[in-house]
């Protein structure tokens, strides 16, 4: 498969496959599996088909990750369009949302990643269609800076949401069009979604969390959202 002329540095991080040390607070809930890996990959495929149907092909497809596990499902996805239709390049982006999240005074020290776009498009999106790929939707504030992104990058003539997880609770009027799972959570649980290819150990959405008030950060741990509930 082909991402790009190159991969963003952020997407080299440390294994957390090993998670927090589970909690001996009675408040807290243990954290649960609602995902395994075959649920995770059956997910990726039909979200897959969904995307061919709609699109009535590949045509002027263009998948942008957002990092960190964005751009590894992203990269999942490509491969299972090109099994879907050959003429598929398989190739598929990262879109660093950094500089656009609008809680960077007060997170400020935010590492920048890069923005890479497959290699055939030579440097535009202009009249494509953009698929922007991440792992938790939560309050849709990450997505808007991902819209923010893509305009400095030319102007799609669509713009469409993949997301393996969707948990609700959004603060902004935004939806994806292609959910793996709609997961209804409080929110003072967290959902994590956990990458064999990004975190070690085996592919997994997990929830832990708060049983009573007060306790728990009601935060995803997926990058795209995770950071997002301000």
């Amino acid at each position: 498969m082909n991402p790009g002329s190159r991969m963003p540095e952020s997407s080299a991080l440390p294994s957390q496959s090993s998670g927090p040390a589970p909690s001996t607070d009675p408040g807290v809930v243990a954290e649960r599996t609602v995902l395994g890996e075959a649920d995770i990959a059956r997910a990726l495929t039909r979200i897959a088909h969904e995307i061919v149907e709609r699109n009535k092909g590949t045509a002027d497809l263009v998948l942008l990750g957002i990092p960190t596990r964005g751009v590894q499902l992203a990269h999942r996805l490509a491969e299972r369009l090109a099994q879907i239709e050959p003429t598929f390049g398989g190739e598929y982006g990262t879109l660093d949302v950094t500089m656009y999240r609008d809680d960077l005074r007060r997170q400020p020290t935010r590492a920048v990643g890069q923005t890479v776009l497959p290699g055939s498009l030579d440097g535009t999106i202009d009249d494509k269609v953009v698929v922007l790929v991440d792992d938790v939707l939560f309050s849709g504030r990450t997505i808007r800076a991902a819209l923010d992104a893509l305009n400095d990058l030319g102007r799609p003539r669509v713009v469409r949401l993949a997301a393996l997880v969707d948990r609700g609770h959004r603060e902004l009027p935004i939806r994806a069009d292609y959910v793996g799972k709609n997961l209804p959570t409080s929110r003072r649980e967290r959902v994590r979604v956990r990458l064999a290819d990004v975190d070690g150990g085996v592919d997994a959405v997990v929830i832990s969390g708060a049983a009573t008030a007060g306790t728990g950060t009601g935060e995803s741990t997926g990058h795209g959202e995770s950071e997002a509930a301000l």
